[in-house]
């Protein structure tokens, strides 16, 4: 993997797209392309326009390289100190602090150490990295102002397919383990499963699973979505899967890729999200995240009629 140095002028910056979310209203990026390598992920997309890319001579769309700032901490440490207005800051947006080129510098622990030593921030932690686990000294100290969690994509019996399309990240097994000794150590942690794939995490009894890790973890709140449609995510996703084997997988993710396909998809998964947590939690807890463009009008009215947990962007 190759890794790229790239000084970026991001602090600690509201972001008013996850504050609809319910994530944060402040967000932390260290960089802008994350090694984990994830083939759905829409950060790409995003992100194009910034001259970086251009600069560095690479393609957003690609997957094979990591763009990061060693500096970041710096400036976050100043922004912790002068903001005034002070709340959630999410760690991170669009990339994962604890990915293997962030570790090397310790992004992760740092930005956490420079937040938390001043009053007034909470930090939400979102990592698919089990080396979170090498920080919780620092969170422990400061475990009523920190919230953890670990991707968890799918049950822990579709590894084999998630390494394929999240190359650099953990293991699932890990990414639970971890947040399971959050739990045991007193830390607030929350579930996010996220993206629900379809032909990988999408059925009854998959979703049940997943749910259930989140609540056996002391989940306070259960992030659910879909994936995101949007540039060459699925196309990346369903090749990878082709190449590796994975054909019945492989044809779900294309299917989703027709409009129609995808609002049945999103509007079957809202049900069976909703059914579980209802079942094996309290629906209170639901952050179902739900962009309606591309659902069709029949689905669209389907899913306003019993919209509890949804949170419509």
């Amino acid at each position: 993997m190759k890794v790229y140095e790239y000084h970026l002028k991001t602090r600690i910056s509201r972001t008013k797209e996850f504050e609809k979310k319910h994530l944060a209203e402040y967000a932390v990026n260290i960089g802008l392309k994350c090694g984990h390598g994830c083939t759905y992920c829409s950060t790409g997309v995003m992100l194009r326009t910034h001259k970086a890319f251009k600069k560095l001579g690479v393609s957003p769309f690609e997957n094979d390289y990591a763009i990061i700032d060693p500096d970041t901490p710096v400036r976050v440490a100043q922004d912790a100190c002068r903001k005034r207005q002070r709340g959630l800051v999410q760690l991170c947006t669009t990339v994962d602090a604890w990915s293997p080129e962030a570790q090397q510098y310790q992004l992760g622990r740092r930005c956490l150490e420079a937040i938390l030593s001043q009053p007034g921030w909470t930090v939400r932690v979102l990592t698919k990295n089990a080396a979170i686990k090498n920080n919780f000294d620092v969170i422990e100290r400061y475990k009523d102002r920190v919230l953890v969690g670990l991707s968890i994509t799918a049950p822990p019996v579709r590894n084999d397919a998630i390494s394929v399309i999240e190359p650099n990240a953990s293991p699932i097994q890990e990414r639970i383990q971890v947040l399971q000794q959050a739990h045991a150590l007193g830390l607030r942690t929350y579930g996010m499963l996220c993206p629900m794939l379809p032909g990988i995490a999408d059925s009854p009894d998959a979703i049940d699973e997943l749910v259930n890790i989140a609540v056996e973890c002391g989940a306070g709140e259960i992030f659910a979505e879909a994936v995101n449609p949007r540039g060459r995510g699925l196309i990346l996703t369903q090749k990878a899967l082709e190449s590796n084997g994975f054909c019945k997988e492989a044809a779900s993710i294309d299917s989703v890729r027709n409009r129609s396909n995808w609002s049945r998809y999103v509007t079957g998964l809202i049900r069976n999200v909703q059914q579980s947590v209802r079942k094996l939690s309290n629906i209170n807890k639901l952050r179902f995240l739900l962009y309606p463009n591309g659902l069709t009008s029949e689905d669209l009215a389907q899913i306003k009629q019993d919209d509890e947990g949804v949170i419509w962007l």
